[in-house]
């Protein structure tokens, strides 16, 4: 459209200008995917919040990141035709906030397995030093992700076993500092590739992801979907991706997690009936059931 993006998507926040559509042409359906809600002129809206954590933990954003999106948000409460959700969990909160139920929509989120080889084991084992068996984390760590509560219950557990953490920085936490202040063997791998990701997930005993907060939590799913035991945190969306088929403990007390990784480390045969009810459960979560939804939200605003 001729404008850099962050003026662009200043000037769709703000004076709801320039059209999309004087540079696509006639629409029927907008769909802002990406905390971004451009004017849709005579188009039909739809918009997908993930989540409301910049409403609940305001401290962990920063106060532009904050500003532009609860712009977003008042935007969404007042142009959507339609708001799509990930989850219940998400759903509830936005109703919270203000958003009538009847025009939210939950629409979770897909995952694909990955078939993983011997040769990529052992590959992926040689590259990134693992030991045989360890505790795996995913995301970026920023506050709301909760590790230094992950930390802290893995030195109170009783296992000894290593925690790998994988993903980008991100901000508001040191991560390098809070593993060399630990007693932990953890080790911080970065951001990996997507195939070797897979192979992470079924390397791993046990993956843990006690967040406070998230719309979804697909390193849960992704997890699942390699027949992984999972603990994540109960009364969040974690929680509900995960269901029956996981370990649910409370992200805000160490010794609830804590008692939730010995459960399964120390168990193998409980280790392995839930990673074989995790496998199950995501193999019912497809990304053609996802689409399906989305059209279905297509269909209903656009008539």
């Amino acid at each position: 459209m001729g404008l850099p993006r962050v003026v662009l998507y200043e000037a769709w926040h703000r004076v709801r200008r320039p059209s999309i559509q004087a540079s696509t042409g006639r629409l029927d359906v907008v769909h802002a995917t990406g905390g971004v809600v451009p004017p849709a002129g005579d188009a039909a809206l739809v918009v997908t919040v993930h989540d409301l954590a910049f409403l609940r933990y305001p401290q962990y954003f920063s106060k532009r990141g904050v500003a532009f999106m609860s712009r977003a948000w008042a935007l969404a409460k007042r142009h959507a035709g339609l708001v799509v959700v990930p989850s219940r969990h998400t759903l509830e909160d936005c109703v919270s906030h203000g958003l009538d139920a009847d025009r939210l929509r939950v629409v979770p989120w897909g995952v694909s397995a990955r078939s993983v080889s011997e040769q990529a084991r052992d590959d992926v084992r040689l590259r990134y030093r693992l030991p045989s068996r360890f505790l795996l984390w995913v995301g970026t760590a920023e506050p709301r992700k909760n590790l230094e509560s992950l930390i802290s219950a893995v030195a109170r557990s009783g296992t000894r076993l290593p925690l790998l953490l994988v993903g980008p920085g991100g901000w508001g936490l040191d991560l390098n500092e809070l593993i060399a202040n630990s007693t932990v063997e953890a080790r911080h791998l970065g951001q990996v590739p997507s195939d070797e990701l897979s192979v992470l997930y079924d390397l791993a005993d046990v993956f843990v992801y006690p967040s406070l907060m998230e719309g979804f939590g697909m390193p849960v799913l992704e997890a699942m979907a390699q027949g992984t035991a999972v603990v994540t945190s109960a009364g969040t969306a974690t929680g509900e991706v995960a269901g029956s088929a996981g370990v649910l403990v409370d992200p805000t007390d160490v010794d609830s997690i804590a008692a939730g990784i010995d459960s399964l480390v120390s168990d193998v045969k409980l280790r392995e009936e839930f990673g074989a009810a995790a496998f199950e459960r995501a193999g019912a979560m497809s990304w053609a059931r996802t689409a399906e939804g989305i059209a279905a939200v297509y269909d209903e605003v656009s008539r």
